[in-house]
């Protein structure tokens, strides 16, 4: 992937790039300096603009990084299995221990039917793997960033 600067993004001279190209912080940063969006804006109102203006360079420049519709809504998909108490804790069983569907479920004191479904749906969004071991099948948590989407959720609820 080609790295773009706000100058290069600005004036379309960005071959190849993408959103995941730049740091949008600042990008947004460099877009306000020099008068080009000035933040006029009281503090207990800051979700609406006082003043209507337009700043037509930033929103073309920030509508060229968005991703495809596509991949916005296999986000969306993905963030929705977050969105349920028992695969949390699921996968928070699984960040500490391999376990089988048995374990698991003792753990959490559920039934292995209960288990075993919410396991099927956390396999179809690829956010945990198994392996056999004779009649057992055990489950971990698929890769790294499951372990980092864990641990910066925790990290954004307990900020003060």
């Amino acid at each position: 992937m080609n790295k773009c600067s706000y100058e290069q993004l600005i004036n379309k001279k960005c071959e190849g790039g993408d959103w995941r190209d730049i740091n949008l912080q600042t990008f947004a940063k460099k877009s306000m300096e020099g008068g080009r969006m000035k933040q006029n804006i009281h503090q207990e109102h800051a979700d609406v603009c006082e003043a209507v203006h337009h700043h037509d360079e930033l929103v073309e420049a920030i509508s060229r990084l968005m991703p495809p519709e596509e991949e916005l809504y296999d986000l969306a998909d993905f963030f929705k299995v977050f969105a349920d108490t028992t695969r949390i804790k699921i996968l928070y069983v699984l960040l500490c221990q391999e376990m089988c569907v048995c374990d698991i479920a003792d753990t959490l004191k559920m039934t292995q039917s209960a288990i075993s479904h919410q396991l099927r749906v956390l396999k179809q969004m690829d956010l945990v793997k198994f392996r056999r071991e004779g009649k057992t099948i055990f489950y971990s948590l698929a890769d790294d960033h499951i372990v980092s989407i864990l641990n910066q959720g925790l990290d954004h609820i307990n900020e003060e």
